[in-house]
């Protein structure tokens, strides 16, 4: 029934942003393939089109690792999408690269997207101009195996609200065999997944320091605060022994076999997880660190109209993204994926936040930080190393920070 209301809210309008109609067009929308975003698109895309005959929209979807690739050969073949989806941290990438344009202040003005999206939108602006909106916003939280907490010992109601307390906890739920492996998680360790943002945005702050100068063109995470940030991250493995590497090779694998205790998540994995009938799990606000105080991470993959769009097209992907840009889009989005609403109004409903899964998201919203990356793969690929210098290699967190750092600033020092 809620569906079918949100469908119905679609075909009823999308946006106070003017377009003109487009006619007799077909255009293409491009994504990477994530099983509830492929759904939930599918389902804007027949709404979209029933409310204009006119105006096909065909969906293209490749594997996440070849799909940034893919739409830069395209577009430099000329056979690029008309509307297209990409990560925050790709933007200077894909403008560099010509892969979007601009989008038309006459169509999508300024004023109304500043007073009425979240302010990390301001992410995808460059020299005065929006290459792109969200339909959704992501944030990050703690998810944790109620069964598991219980057979620990522990109150499956009550999880960790501080660093401590959740080192203690997966310390009661780690699980070893004869030989020392251990064979249930406490904790899972994959800074390949949300863990470089947890450090990056997260711990650093929480022990005091700063990951970049305000404008993010700087590194600042050698302090003494970041070495401190990074050895707490890496002793969960080679202290606490509550975690490892590459157990099950990701940790939302872990998690989802019932193989880990808790593990650090976006809202995006709301979909999948909901999917899991072996255990019950909650969701929890990141925990704070002993002086209470909280920070997190906020992203976004938003949609932006390729360069090679014009004339019919250009029209028909401007309707198109103020569509899936709508509140009523959203709250379809919300509904699939899992991922919160772009516009604030959407979002911050007594509904939302007082809802256990959502609420934490939401609260975790109003005090996160959005890394910009000028490279976002290299510079999470950074990070990965930097860890596993210590973890597989034994080099010190000092070492391994300042050898990262100098990467790190190596690439903003090019981008700029």
């Amino acid at each position: 029934m809620r569906k079918a209301m949100l469908v119905a809210g679609l075909m009823a309008g999308v946006s106070s942003f003017s377009v003109t109609a487009a006619s007799a067009v077909e255009i293409e929308y491009w994504q990477y393939v994530f099983d509830t975003r492929v759904a939930a698109m599918d389902q804007l895309i027949a709404a979209f089109q029933d409310q204009n005959p006119d105006i096909t929209v065909k969906q293209v979807t490749f594997p996440y690792a070849d799909y940034q690739t893919r739409v830069v050969a395209a577009t430099m073949a000329r056979r690029g999408p008309d509307v297209l989806q990409l990560f925050y941290g790709w933007t200077d990438q894909f403008v560099n690269g010509r892969v979007l344009q601009p989008l038309s202040a006459d169509a999508f003005p300024h004023d109304e997207i500043e007073a009425e999206f979240f302010p990390i939108v301001t992410a995808m602006k460059r020299n005065g101009d929006y290459y792109g909106l969200p339909t959704a916003v992501r944030s990050l939280a703690l998810f944790y195996n109620k069964n598991l907490f219980e057979q620990a010992g522990l109150d499956p109601e009550a999880p960790p609200t501080t660093l401590e307390e959740m080192v203690t906890a997966a310390k009661a739920i780690a699980q070893t065999d004869a030989g020392g492996n251990l064979t249930t998680v406490g904790m899972t360790l994959d800074m390949g997944g949300q863990d470089h943002h947890w450090w990056r945005e997260v711990l650093v702050r929480q022990f005091g320091g700063e990951p970049y100068t305000e404008d993010y063109s700087q590194v600042t995470y050698t302090s003494d605060a970041g070495i401190e940030a990074l050895k707490f991250y890496t002793d969960l493995q080679l202290v606490e022994k509550v975690g490892v590497r590459g157990f099950m090779d990701e940790g939302q694998a872990a998690f989802r076999a019932g193989r880990a205790g808790m593990t650090i998540d976006g809202t995006f994995r709301l979909g999948s997880f909901r999917t899991i009938e072996d255990f019950e799990w909650g969701v929890t606000e990141l925990p704070a660190n002993a002086e209470g105080m909280r920070s997190n991470y906020a992203s976004y993959f938003a949609n932006g109209i390729g360069s090679g769009a014009s004339g019919e097209k250009l029209e028909a992907a401007q309707k198109f993204l103020q569509f899936i840009s709508s509140e009523e889009a959203m709250a379809i989005w919300l509904d699939v994926v899992g991922e919160l609403p772009a516009r604030r109004s959407a979002a911050l409903t007594e509904e939302n936040l007082q809802d256990p899964v959502f609420g934490p998201f939401l609260r975790g919203l109003e005090y996160a930080h959005t890394t910009i990356f000028v490279d976002e793969a290299a510079q999470r690929q950074n990070t990965i190393d930097m860890a596993n210098r210590i973890l597989m290699q034994g080099q010190s967190p000092a070492d391994s920070i300042a050898a990262a750092a100098q990467a790190e600033q190596a690439m903003l020092d090019r981008a700029r």
